[in-house]
This record gives structure tokens, sequence and C-alpha cells, in this order.
């Protein structure tokens, strides 16, 4: 599948007719149909349209993912702010849509060092608790947050961001008390708690050598222990200029090796230059406005280039449709997107496959397109 540049007239949405007793009918073919069973399609949703708030988005939902992710509802100072006190009236919400939309519906995340609470470390003082403490309080929350969806979730994110770009671990407080046992520790809780849902291990920067050699090991160390591991979840975090499509490529092939599925997670890619601010930058104004390029629109030239790299991404994972399970956008919208106001406050980006306005991006409305006239 090849891009080419697409005028930029909105996109009519309106589809095959099929004739049925005397009457017609009218479907709205989605991404999720052009991809159909090669693997799942899905969006991360954040509290708005998880709760039906944000109709607009969720009119794009229905129509074009079969698979949605908590984007923060389900995370640790979320879900259990102090300790012994659980709060799922969110993440109620987002399971329930799912169910009621026949999604696979997957929760992010059990173990993260970010986005947790203090109290999950420390005591009444202040210090760190003890390696047997952090284990009972990783086994609550595991057991108690998987067990109420237990046989709704598909699939968990597990752990969390554990290894960092030489291969070694992260040096979170996980780490730090309970050191490499924290990790084989949240995946035989979380089987425990759900032996049948799907187990993964998630991460971003997965096209670098270092990180990549590091979760292969882990794969490893968690199947001689007899743990089961389901998918590694690669973060699709990128830019005009990272990841290399060849190295994201022999990461995908190499976690593969090990027995294991690949999702494509958390994918977005910035329309705007990667910020990189050196220490002896005097002029603020100068660099805030060099961040913030495109405050009212992508230049023809520029968007052309982000869907020819979207593009051949999605030819990628569909290449590799027999290890890639699900590719999952980190949000609906241009205006959901985290990558707005970051680093600066005021900056605007376009990374997601639809627009401000709801529209398909252009390679996205190229496939629709294509699959219509088939």
């Amino acid at each position: 599948m090849k891009f080419k540049h697409l005028a930029t007239a909105s996109f009519c949405g309106i589809l095959a007719a099929a004739c049925a007793g005397g009457t017609t009918q009218t479907k709205e073919i989605g991404l999720k149909d052009v991809v159909g069973n090669k693997f799942l399609v899905g969006a991360a949703l954040n509290v708005r349209q998880s709760s039906g708030a944000d109709t607009s988005s969720l009119k794009i939902v229905k129509r074009h993912f079969n698979s949605i992710v908590a984007e923060n509802c389900m995370k640790s100072e979320e879900i259990q702010p102090r300790e012994g006190e659980f709060f799922f009236d969110e993440a109620d919400k987002f399971v329930n849509f799912g169910i009621e939309n026949n999604m696979s519906i997957i929760g992010h995340c059990l173990i993260w060092h970010s986005q947790c609470p203090d109290w999950f470390f420390t005591d009444d003082k202040g210090n760190n608790v003890s390696p047997e403490i952090l284990r009972q309080r990783m086994k609550t929350h595991i057991s108690t947050v998987v067990g109420r969806y237990k046989g709704k979730i598909k699939g968990w994110d597990v752990v969390n961001e554990a290894i960092v770009e030489d291969g070694s671990y992260r040096k979170s407080k996980f780490y730090e008390i309970l050191g490499e046992e924290f990790i084989p520790l949240a995946f035989q809780y979380a089987h425990e708690a759900d032996p049948d849902a799907e187990l993964y291990y998630n991460d971003y920067g997965m096209n670098v050598k270092g990180r990549r050699e590091g979760v292969v090991k882990l794969i490893r160390s968690l199947k001689e222990k007899g743990l089961r591991i389901d998918a590694v979840g690669m973060q699709g975090h990128m830019g005009m200029d990272y990841p290399d499509i060849k190295e994201f490529e022999e990461s995908m092939l190499a976690f593969a090796a090990e027995g294991v599925k690949v999702m494509i997670t958390e994918w977005d890619m910035s329309a705007l230059p990667t910020a990189r601010q050196s220490a002896n930058i005097s002029d603020t104004v100068a660099f805030r406005k060099s961040l913030n390029p495109y405050p009212d629109a992508l230049p023809d030239s520029v968007n052309t280039a982000w869907n020819k790299r979207m593009d051949e991404f999605f030819t990628l994972f569909e290449k590799h449709s027999d290890i890639v399970t699900r590719v999952t956008a980190w949000g609906v919208s241009d205006g959901d997107s985290w990558k707005n106001d970051f680093p600066v406050r005021g900056r605007k980006d376009y990374p997601l496959l639809f627009d401000r306005n709801y529209q398909p991006k252009d390679f996205i409305r190229k496939m629709i397109e294509e699959k219509d006239n088939n």
C-alpha cells in the first residue's frame, strides 16, 4: 500500500448501500472494516469519552475501532489514591462502554513507577516500606483491580516502562525495594486474579537495541519461571525523525521470536520538530516559537510527509499481521492528544488518526476509499 497525496476535501463518509427486502441499508465503512481480521484497531479513551460526554469522539470510536484502552482512569493513582480506598466509578464506565459496544477491552496499567501514589512505597514516617509490605500492597492492588473485571478485560498492561535504553532495569521505587522480583510478582498476581486474561509488558523507545535486548531477556526470564506473558506492547510515540522503521521492525521480529505476540500501543506521530532544548538557549521566546511552528494548520508539504510516514508504518504493521494482534492510537482526534502543550504551553500538534474536526487523516481516508471501491 503506497501513499499518494489526496485532495483535502472533506470525506463524505457515505459508503456502499445494500438492498434487502426492497429497502436500502447504508453502512459506513470504518478503519476496522479495512483491517478486517488482521489485527484489532484501538484507541485510548479519556473519561469524557468513556462517560459518554464527548459524543463527537464516540461516533468515531464506534465506527472505526473495535478495541479500547483506558488513557488514565485505570492507573494506580486514579484507582487507589489512598491505601484501601478504591475508586472505580470512571473505570467502570470505561469497561461498560466497551462491553455495550462489543469491543476488546485493554486494561492499562497495573504496575508503573509514574502516576503511582507515594503511599505505595512509604510508611507513615515517609521511609521506604519493607519488601514484604510492598509485595502485599502490589498483590492487594492487582488482585482487587483485575478481579473486579475478571472475564471482561481481554488483556492487561501488567508492567509499564521498567527497562531503560541500555537494557537495564529502571531505578524506580519498585526496583529499589524489590529488585527484579517485582516484575514476575506482578505477572503472577495478575494471572492468579484472572487466569484467562492476556498479560503484556509495555514500553516506549522499543526500537533502541539496548531496550530491545533487555525486553527479550525479560520475556525469557518470565517464561523460565513458568509465568504467562502473551505479548509485548511497543509504544508508538513517534516523530518525523524517529524511530527508524527498520530498527522498529527488528524489534517486532525479535519479540515474536521469543514466542510472544506484538502490539503497537499508544500510537501517535508528532508533526512538529523534535524538541531538543540546549542549555545555552537565551531567547526563550524564539525557542517557544520554534517549537510551535504551525499554530493554525499544517502546511501541505508537512501534511503530505506526515501521512506518507504514517502510511509506511501502517503498511509495516499489516506486513507482520501474523505477529501483530493490535494497533492502538493514543487518543481519538488531534485535540485529545497529550502532545498538545508539551513541552511548552500553547504548542499545537497534529499526531493522531483524526483531525480536530473529527475527520480521518489522508492516509486513513485513502484506505477507506479503496475499501469502498473494491
